[in-house]
């Protein structure tokens, strides 16, 4: 991208909403309840013929340091500093407040381009509150509206008029998405490959952290990150957006999506909350690993539980992360207790990898990314169908499918037919008829000697085709 702009302005004046318009996706809640947005979160935004950085950030509002809102302000002005240009926002239906001309005067001594937008100019009577905008002391208000998309051509000028065309228009932008696309289409043809191929460790991995409300997920990828990067607190239900932030590790890039915390669902009531649990489901679905966060000091609570069953029926490669480790007494007896409760508790994922972290002090975290990396390996795996239908009759020998109705069931071919996750197609007589108990047998049997613990297996089975059937029978 060519440069950064962020979106800022006091509560509830639609900058999500624009923010949306500018991504050309809902990425953003949205919603009529001040304050919705609380971290600040990027996108690719497409203006006409600019591209270009975007990043939402929460409403500006006066507060003491120590408080939520106070903390919310910081991440603000963060994004301040690191944006090329501000997109001041203010609401023409409702007016100017004096948070507006407060706010205005700090983005004027920050010394970055501003372009005022006027926001909700479609509506009656935005005239008055447009024209005191003028008051502000930023130049020309640029009038829009971000919920219809009006007045979004005067706002790419003015963009370009702040910035200087040589800054909204690098000449390197051409040869940067060529490359992209390229080494995407090579990606692709990688995955294609039919006969075990070998795992690509320079692929960038995305990474999704979820759990209960205050397990410490947003504490934990800061500590990744090394910077206060995520909003952070005491208070339980902070996250409401899943926000993805990207770092390197080991040379790898790491795409990593903080999510809000999921509740019990009898328990989530409003409609925001519901907003943000369909955000981290979203999360969860584009992500390939998913680190599912306990709290060490209450673990295996229903609702955990219910979080890595939905995990593992999504098909994502799962690893549990046992979080405020430091706050544990004895850890050598925790740490035996959990793992026999991850093993019984979690049979749907024998082997699942689970690692003792904290969030807060760093402990843990290399040892985290290597498993995430481990399980995800596991994840891509394939194997070939030679091996396959060598394993199968070995199997059959070992513990024969039962006969059912007089008849033996019989297992005749196997194969691989995806990766991400696993799943195999099994060609055997009367498929309806094989009982639950093989099933298990078989995948418990993948799992143990083709070295694929705590991934979820799918086994799809199908009658073989009679090449007869249909004809007469010759007299």
């Amino acid at each position: 991208m060519s440069f950064t702009v962020a979106i800022v302005g006091r509560p509830n004046v639609g900058k999500s909403t624009l923010f949306n318009r500018l991504v050309g996706k809902k990425l953003a809640l949205v919603d009529d309840t001040p304050g919705v947005t609380r971290d600040r979160r990027p996108g690719d935004a497409k203006l006409v013929d600019l591209r270009f950085t975007i990043i939402d950030t929460a409403g500006l509002e006066e507060a003491g340091a120590d408080t939520l809102e106070g903390r919310m302000r910081a991440q603000t002005e963060a994004a301040i500093d690191d944006a090329d240009l501000t997109l001041f926002v203010v609401d023409a239906k409702s007016g100017l407040t004096p948070l507006d001309k407060t706010f205005g005067e700090l983005l004027r001594r920050s010394g970055k381009p501003v372009v005022l937008v006027a926001n909700k100019s479609e509506a009656r009577g935005s005239d008055a509150g447009f024209y005191d905008a003028f008051t502000l002391g930023l130049g020309e208000p640029v009038p829009i509206s971000a919920e219809h998309g009006e007045g979004m051509i005067d706002l790419r000028d003015a963009i370009v008029e702040a910035l200087g065309e040589d800054r909204a228009f690098p000449e390197d932008d051409f040869e940067a998405e060529t490359n992209v696309d390229v080494s995407q289409s090579e990606v692709d043809a990688e995955d294609e490959a039919e006969e075990e191929p070998l795992y690509d460790e320079t692929k960038p991995l995305r990474v999704a952290i979820v759990g209960r409300p205050n397990a410490g997920k947003s504490t934990l990828i800061n500590r990744f990150l090394g910077e206060d990067r995520l909003l952070t607190g005491p208070e339980a239900g902070i996250t409401r957006d899943s926000i993805s932030v990207e770092w390197d590790w080991r040379g790898r890039t790491i795409k990593m999506f903080d999510t809000a915390g999921m509740r019990r669902k009898a328990r989530v009531q409003e409609k925001l909350e519901k907003l943000s649990v369909a955000d981290a489901l979203r999360a969860i679905r584009f992500a390939e690993t998913v680190v599912i966060v306990f709290d060490a000091t209450i673990p295996f609570e229903k609702q955990d539980l219910q979080i890595a069953d939905l995990v593992l029926r999504e098909g994502r490669a799962a690893v549990l992360a046992f979080n405020k480790w430091d706050l544990v007494e004895d850890p050598q007896a925790v740490l035996a207790d959990l793992r026999e409760k991850t093993e019984r508790l979690l049979p749907q994922a024998r082997g699942i990898r689970a690692v003792p972290i904290s969030g807060q002090t760093g402990y843990g975290l290399d040892k985290l990314m290597q498993n995430i990396i481990d399980t995800d390996r596991v994840w891509n795996k394939r194997i070939s169908t030679a091996r396959l239908n060598r394993w199968l009759d070995s199997v059959q020998i070992q513990h024969p499918p039962p006969a059912v109705s007089g008849r033996r069931l019989k297992l005749k071919y196997m194969t691989q037919v995806k990766a991400r996750p696993p799943a195999f197609m099994v060609s055997c007589t009367r498929p309806d008829a094989l009982p639950e108990s093989y099933v298990r047998y078989l995948i418990n049997g993948l799992r143990n000697d083709f070295q694929m613990p705590g991934v979820p297996i799918r086994i799809h089975f199908k009658a073989g085709e009679n090449p007869f059937e249909g004809r007469k029978r010759k007299r």
